[in-house]
């Protein structure tokens, strides 16, 4: 399974930065940075916010743009009216860096997410350090103590945890572990099928006052209108925009679509 391969690959990589880094630097680092953004209320509101995705390539899809410059298309996004923007950072599969990251947090003034494969408090300092205002957590890479202890960390930072559940199952775990930010993944990372009414049908086992996130295979108006009907707070989208011709009109297409007046302005 990918995600196995791609987890195995992580921990080697993060004792890789231990040794070049040390974890007592990366702390001091990620205690001096400037204040983290609020993630979670940059996604509250009426209408489907967007948390739009910096995403060179996936295992999945292979090269997508591979030679994108993060700040560009970050100001894009913000200038468009994302609420959020996701920068993935795993360089050997996805073909991200800390760099992207850093670049995009002196081009936007809005909540970034680092997002890669956490699997050590580490990494979580280290999205602190970098400049992110939130992480995500994956319930099928992690432990139930895990996803509490980093979640608690990262809390201790200022930062959001984004956990990510695919399954009825995972949410359990993720609610029992206290998670308040949810991502729903509509990507089934053993078989790599993706299915936005996954969303759907885990949509009520999500309880209020939690905030939800729908991921992965949201690409046009009407995906983002059939979460607006049922009640999802944001949506991530990354490839469509990434290699869209004009990501910015389409960003401007899907907010439109995800406007709690949208039905009303239709019926006129």
């Amino acid at each position: 399974m990918i995600l196995d391969e791609i987890l195995e690959h992580k921990r080697g990589e993060v004792a890789e930065r231990k040794a070049r880094l040390p974890l007592a630097v990366v702390v001091r680092r990620a205690h001096g940075a400037a204040p983290a953004l609020d993630f979670v209320a940059a996604l509250s509101g009426p209408d489907v916010a967007i948390v739009a995705e910096i995403k060179r390539q996936s295992p999945a899809k292979g090269a997508l743009k591979l030679d994108m410059d993060a700040a560009t298309m970050a100001t894009t996004y913000a200038e468009a009216g994302a609420s959020a923007i996701s920068v993935l950072t795993d360089e050997r599969f996805f073909r991200g860096t800390d760099a992207d990251l850093r670049a995009v947090r002196q081009a936007v003034r809005v909540p970034v997410l680092r997002k890669d494969f956490v699997v050590d408090p580490y990494q979580v300092h280290e999205a602190r350090m970098l400049g992110a205002d939130a992480v995500l957590l994956i319930v099928r890479a992690l432990a139930p103590s895990e996803i509490a202890e980093l979640s608690e960390l990262a809390r201790s930072l200022g930062m959001a945890a984004l956990v990510e559940a695919h399954t009825a199952e995972e949410i359990a775990t993720a609610l029992d572990a206290g998670a308040t930010l949810l991502g729903i993944n509509n990507r089934d990372l053993t078989s790599m099928v993706v299915d936005v009414a996954t969303t759907e049908r885990l949509r009520p086992l999500v309880p209020e006052g939690v905030t939800l996130v729908s991921e992965s295979g949201i690409r046009a108006a009407d995906d983002v209108a059939r979460l607006r009907h049922i009640g999802v707070d944001a949506a991530l989208i990354g490839e469509a925009l990434v290699t869209a011709p004009d990501s910015g009109g389409l960003l401007r297409s899907l907010l439109a679509a995800g406007r709690a007046s949208a039905d009303t302005a239709r019926s006129r």
